[in-house]
């Protein structure tokens, strides 16, 4: 996905980038910044340029990796919701608290998810209060 978003900011010389108009108005888009981070992507994960800086445990919690290397955070102060973290190099795995650190690297996809009544869950947008959270320490 790296090499697409590259890709895409050489414009042909002489025309104009196009503006394109979306249905749907996420709170995060490309461009923004978080915590002084540069984010790289949008609608679902979101890609934050960490330069192999620290992210944080949100809140107390357990993290635990799936088979793709990608750590999943759970708390009971919101046991609703997980958040997911792609692309961190040496995740601390197990019981976490508030402000240890989770893992590092170069750039992080981060998705947090929401439990459906049917059992599965869903990509939701990210608050931006919870992203902090996990770029700064606390």
């Amino acid at each position: 996905m790296l090499f697409l978003i590259g890709g895409c900011n050489s414009q042909p010389s002489g025309q104009p980038p196009i503006d394109i108009q979306l249905f749907q108005k996420w709170e995060l888009q490309p461009g923004d910044t978080i915590a002084g981070y540069k984010v790289l992507g949008g609608l679902g994960d979101i890609s934050i340029a960490l330069k192999g800086s620290p992210v944080y445990a949100p809140f107390d919690g357990e993290a635990q990796i799936d088979k793709r290397g990608c750590v999943f955070f759970s708390t009971a102060e919101i046991p609703a919701y997980k958040f997911r973290f792609c692309g961190l190099n040496a995740p601390q795995l197990g019981k976490l608290r508030q402000g240890d650190t989770i893992g590092s690297g170069d750039t992080m996809q981060f998705a947090a998810l929401r439990k459906q009544p049917d059992g599965k869950w869903a990509i939701v947008e990210p608050a931006k209060s919870i992203l902090e959270r996990t770029l700064k320490a606390s």
